[in-house]
């Protein structure tokens, strides 16, 4: 298993350490600095060497927030994709980080084992979204309904597959599908997994979008 190596930026030292802590005993993660805020971390990265694999960012901080941050990211530091995570949920932060080029935006309330899922599928160039973000880019990227009919291709899903699909639109997560649909987490995932390869999309983000030009959420 290829490591990937985070650097943390929060402005609260509790968090920070319990993040670190969190992620050290992870297989597969290492955890090679912290930041307070922007201006500490782009510090950190103009030094670092090698960079890290991702950047694990809050989004409201003193000094440089993580908006400002992953913009000025982007610009000097391409290689090291960013995810929010923070504790709010609005569409300005949500759209905000996406749109200065974060990979992913999560919750602070987000299980530890998708925190970790999270970091290793930004590090390759994945977008990762928690919920309530998908949810939301979902709903701002609803297409206006068409006044006719429009014919819908038939799809090469399992009709537990469709489901499955339908869940992922509404923003569920792999534990939330599996309780919905009463089956183990590890079976939602290998679903979700077919679900993808069948369809030729690249991650779950994309699904919920391809579920919501099918009117299926």
């Amino acid at each position: 298993m290829t490591t990937v190596s985070v650097l943390i930026v929060d402005d609260q030292i509790l968090l920070r350490q319990g993040l670190r802590k969190l992620l050290e005993i992870e297989e597969g993660i290492t955890v090679v600095g912290d930041a307070a805020n922007g201006v500490e971390a782009l510090e950190f990265l103009s030094s670092a060497s090698p960079l890290p694999d991702v950047a694990l960012v809050d989004a409201r901080m003193p000094l440089m927030d993580g908006i400002t941050l992953i913009g000025r990211m982007r610009e000097e530091y391409p290689g090291v994709p960013a995810v929010v995570l923070t504790t709010f949920d609005d569409d300005e932060l949500i759209f905000g980080g996406l749109r200065a080029g974060a990979r992913g935006y999560l919750l602070k309330d987000v299980p530890p084992e998708e925190l970790v899922s999270a970091l290793r599928r930004a590090s390759r160039g994945e977008t990762v979204l928690g919920g309530p973000a998908a949810q939301r880019l979902v709903a701002a990227l609803d297409p206006v309904p068409d006044p006719g009919p429009v014919p819908v291709a038939a799809s090469p899903l399992s009709e537990r597959e469709e489901e499955v699909a339908r869940l992922v639109g509404t923003g569920a997560t792999n534990r939330e599908v599996a309780r919905t649909l009463f089956i183990a987490e590890g079976t939602a995932k290998n679903h979700v997994t077919s679900i993808l390869r069948k369809l030729g999309l690249r991650d779950r983000t994309r699904l919920a979008l391809w579920v919501r030009e099918r009117g299926g959420a």
